[in-house]
Parts: structure tokens; C-alpha cells; sequence
């Protein structure tokens, strides 16, 4: 059995969904920047053998980059999505729904890609994605979101990644409103994802779009993907494999994801 598996997965095609890591890279100004360094060098310790190594710090923040939202990142009238009072402290974190609790990720993914819907690379800094859409970008491609899949929506906005200015745009850009996200909930989805920096038509003072999935629906939140190559190759359903780290009373965490596909 274990030979089977290992064929299938070997014979799949494998799409990486992860931004890279870089000095400068984009970062939601609520949250802190990505830092790198090397503490340690080649050449300043050098075994009798010859060897040496070298060694980094990392400092960044739980939604900085590729990452997902726990279920405690968002409240609303002072209670989480459990419908109880947030308990939280700033040495342990939350104390509920933290994104160590979330399992490995092993779903049906769809893409609804909205810019190609639109005929546009990217989608323009002011575009509401509304549940036409999304209904229209599904119907395109002969594609039911069911209950339990991880729903990902491409504007084209992850071809300016490594312009942070141009991405982040004073928090400025495309996204569902409010209609969409309950068009996804209204579908079960697991979890829903963009390209974006903020899963949201921005800018979004009460950030309905979090309050409405995270809060009253229990669907977790996946941003700053990049879902190029799967436009490029047209594959609009796929295995979503990811994994948070698990960060003791975190409300977010990077992940890898990778989209198999036939």
C-alpha cells in the first residue's frame, strides 16, 4: 500500500504555492517586517577535519508571507468563533482555536481564477470580486465547490511580489467583499485563499470579509499565495496539501502549500 501511494504521489504534478523570504519582501504594515541575518559563518569554527558551517536568525511575524489565519486571529464583540470571550495573555498567546491546533491540510482545492475570468493579468487596484464572480469563474471552468474544499481566488497581484510598494499599495487592492466571502460560506469551504495581502477588498475598516469566514464561519484564511503556474497550466482542481507550524497560541503561521494535480 505504502508503494501504491508513494507511485501516485511521485506521479503527480506538483505546483509550489509559496512566496519566497527575502530582505524587503511585502509585509501588511500591521504586522513586522522579515529579518535575516547569518550568526554564524563558514570559516569561523573549523573542525580538525576541515568542516565548518553556518547558521541564520529569522525574526518575522505569524501573517507575513505565505501563511494561514487560526480561527482565534480575528473577534468580534469580544468573543471567537467558539462564542466565547477571548482569553489571551502577551506570554502564552490565545488560549483557544491557536493555530497549533489546526491539522495538517490534505483537501480538494479549486481555483477560481477571477483575472483570467476578467481577460486581465492582474486585476485592477479597485475591483470587487462579488459572488457573480465567483459563480461566473467556477461555471467557466465546469467546477462544484463542495463542503471541505480549500477555495483559492487569483487576481494576478502575486506578479508584483518582489515590488513591495506595488503589492502591499498602502494596503490598497482587490479582493471579496462581504457577498463573496458568503457565497464560500454559504459552500462549506474549509478555508479560503488569494494572492493578496489581505483576503479582503481593501481598505476594509471592519474587515468583514475576516469577521464573516474566521468568526461566524469557522473558515480559515490563506494569503499571499501564488497561483501563476496554475493558471498557466489550467488546473482548476487539485490536492491542497499545507501545514502550519505549531506555534503554542499563535493566530497564524507560514505554510508551504503545494497543489498536486494530474
Amino acid at each position: 500500500m505504502t508503494s501504491d501511494l508513494l507511485a501516485q504521489l511521485q506521479s503527480a504534478r506538483v505546483y509550489d504555492l509559496a512566496q519566497p523570504y527575502f530582505i524587503g519582501m511585502p509585509h501588511h504594515p500591521v504586522h513586522p517586517p522579515y529579518l535575516f541575518g547569518l550568526v554564524k559563518k563558514h570559516g569561523e569554527y573549523v573542525t580538525s577535519a576541515g568542516g565548518s558551517s553556518a547558521s541564520e536568525a529569522l525574526a518575522l511575524g505569524g501573517h507575513v508571507g505565505t501563511h494561514i489565519d487560526a480561527l482565534c486571529h480575528f473577534s468580534c464583540d469580544g468573543k471567537l468563533h467558539d462564542g466565547r470571550q477571548v482569553a489571551q495573555s502577551y506570554s502564552e498567546g490565545l488560549e483557544r482555536l491557536s493555530v497549533d491546533t489546526i491539522a495538517p491540510i490534505l483537501r480538494r482545492g479549486v481555483l477560481l481564477d477571477i483575472a483570467g475570468l476578467e481577460q486581465a493579468e492582474v486585476l485592477p487596484i479597485d475591483f470587487l470580486i462579488t459572488p457573480e464572480h465567483l459563480e461566473a469563474a467556477a461555471r467557466a471552468e465546469n467546477l462544484e465547490v463542495r463542503s471541505g474544499d480549500v477555495v483559492l481566488l487569483r487576481t494576478g497581484w502575486a506578479t508584483y511580489w518582489e515590488d513591495a510598494a506595488r503589492f502591499i499599495a498602502q494596503v490598497r487592492g482587490p479582493g471579496p467583499g462581504e457577498p463573496a466571502a458568503r457565497w464560500i460560506s454559504a459552500k462549506h469551504a474549509f478555508a479560503a485563499g488569494s494572492d493578496t495581502v489581505a483576503f479582503e477588498f481593501v481598505p476594509a475598516p471592519t474587515m468583514p470579509v475576516h469577521v464573516h469566514l474566521l468568526v461566524e464561519n469557522g473558515i480559515h484564511i490563506i494569503e499571499c499565495l501564488n497561483l501563476e503556474q496554475l493558471a498557466r497550466d489550467r488546473v482548476y482542481e487539485f490536492v491542497f496539501a499545507a501545514t502550519p507550524l505549531k506555534i503554542r497560541g499563535g493566530t497564524g503561521s507560514p505554510i508551504r502549500p503545494l497543489a498536486l494535480a494530474r
